[in-house]
């Protein structure tokens, strides 16, 4: 081998050692873009999940002349999955426990809440004594929720109810939990029509019981 042949296989050795270091760089950008794609997809899945859950709460709400049974925990809807607390879990594996969800909407942490704890003033609790103390209300999986045997969702939904800053109206959160740790959380207060026959937000009985949407959040 002369010389030129040693220099030929360097400069080729090295040439294929580069070409090697960009393939792993694309590969590893393909691979980055496709995860940053799933998890974008996600989060607007999720949200779109929790909206869908909250509008099944509206439509039982409605329907309720009475929204004392369901702050008071009267009431429970019909489509629960399982007991009241206890941990599901997803389909990619990862949990949800229904004890620290409660806790959390109340007073922000995955330990019992105290009194103190509720009344508490915060961004996201900013009613002090009137803050809503939330109560399991409905959960399940969404796909067994809007059609059950026909859609293929993998999220998770709770819904809870409190009362609202005043005692004649409804608090409403709806929480939905996905893959690849989705988490998104939307809340309303309701009232009801002040005016009979006068159009409202959710009028399926005018006159009576009908419900109007004052606000709504998603609580980041």
């Amino acid at each position: 081998m002369t010389s030129e042949d040693g220099v030929a296989l360097l400069v080729v050795l090295m040439a294929l050692m580069l070409v090697s270091a960009i393939g792993g760089v694309l590969i590893m950008s393909s691979s980055a873009d496709t995860t940053i794609a799933a998890q974008f997809r996600s989060g607007i899945e999720v949200r779109y999940a929790a909206r869908a859950m909250l509008e099944r709460g509206i439509a039982d709400f409605t329907d309720l002349d009475d929204w004392s049974l369901l702050t008071n925990g009267v009431l429970q809807s019909e489509w629960m999955d399982g007991p009241l607390a206890g941990v599901r879990t997803l389909v990619d594996g990862s949990t949800v426990d229904l004890t620290e969800v409660l806790n959390l909407a109340n007073c922000e942490q995955r330990a019992p809440c105290t009194q103190a704890d509720l009344a508490d003033i915060t961004p996201d609790r900013p009613w002090g004594d009137h803050n809503p103390e939330w109560r399991l209300y409905a959960c399940g999986r969404l796909r067994d929720l809007l059609a059950p045997g026909k859609l293929d969702s993998p999220y998770y939904v709770v819904l809870l109810v409190g009362s609202g800053p005043t005692p004649s109206l409804l608090a409403a959160r709806a929480e939905a939990f996905g893959p690849r740790g989705a988490h998104a959380i939307v809340e309303l207060t309701a009232g009801r029509s002040a005016v009979e026959g006068e159009e409202t937000d959710y009028n399926v009985h005018p006159g009576q019981g009908s419900l109007r949407v004052l606000s709504w959040r998603e609580v980041r």
